[in-house]
């Protein structure tokens, strides 16, 4: 995957995560915990990406 379209997937996340942050009125604790799960996802995702993190690819869902 090319550097320029892993920092347009990190600004694209980036800018929906400040959207819903500041325009969708939500307890502070449930925005805390979206932001957390959010960035876990996208380090996990950039682990997988530069292939520190192997195991991801092989977890199936349903």
């Amino acid at each position: 995957m090319p550097l320029i379209q892993i920092l347009e997937v990190l600004i694209v996340v980036g800018v929906l995560l400040w959207l819903v942050n500041s325009f969708i009125p939500m307890a502070g604790s449930i925005k805390s915990i979206l932001n957390a799960v959010v960035v876990i996802g996208v380090v996990l995702w950039l682990l997988n990406v530069f292939g520190l993190f192997h195991s991801i690819s092989r977890i199936r869902v349903g």
